[in-house]
């Protein structure tokens, strides 16, 4: 009896320990992209809130997996590329759905990806010359004005008076103007890469 429950413990202790690895996390926002583009195919109120919420509990997972990382002595090369990378699919995803449906200008989706793109070019780059490519604070703020202005843009319509949409709205500018401004740090930092 005692060596079933000690059986039975070991295997949820070995569960929890894929689940809350740092690297499940990450791999837990790769997954959620598909459903987030079936959501947001639509614009009614109830696809709207889902689409925001599963971008939202997406996005949470981003500050836990690091924490985690970090708490536990897990940092691993794996996540510190596939952690922006996992970002970058999960807030570009959310950026190209919106702009059918009229939510944000296509020109500004151009900029912020055409930003991502270049900089994981780069990270390649920091990557094989040894040094360590972890986002910077720039790049954390980015991605955190990115994510803070996506979620109010899917929740689009009005809630309890408060219109979600134009609030998402100023939140882009803000997001489009950190994007630039991080890409340019990040460019200039590493400028020694970029020898033709």
């Amino acid at each position: 009896m005692i060596n079933n429950v000690s059986g039975k413990m070991e295997i949820k202790q070995k569960i929890w320990n894929v689940l809350a690895h740092p690297n499940s996390l990450t791999l837990f926002r790769v997954a959620a992209v598909p459903l987030l583009i079936v959501l947001m195919l639509f614009s009614n109120r109830l696809s709207c809130f889902l689409a925001a919420a599963m971008f939202t509990t997406a996005a949470i997972t981003d500050y836990f997996d690091g924490y985690v990382a970090r708490r536990f002595g897990l940092v691993s090369n794996l996540g510190k590329i596939m952690d922006p990378l996992a970002d970058k699919l999960l807030v570009s995803s959310a950026f190209i759905m919106m702009i059918p449906h009229g939510w944000v200008p296509a020109w500004m989706v151009c900029v912020i990806i055409g930003r991502e793109l270049a900089v994981t070019g780069l990270r390649h780059l920091i990557s094989e010359s040894g040094e360590d490519p972890s986002a910077s604070k720039l790049g954390k703020l980015k991605t955190g004005f990115q994510i803070a202005c996506i979620i109010p843009l899917l929740i689009h319509h009005p809630y309890f008076g408060i219109d979600f949409y134009d609030i998402g709205y100023v939140l882009l500018w803000i997001a489009l103007a950190v994007t630039i401004w991080s890409g340019i740090d990040y460019f200039v930092r590493f400028r020694k890469l970029l020898t033709f």
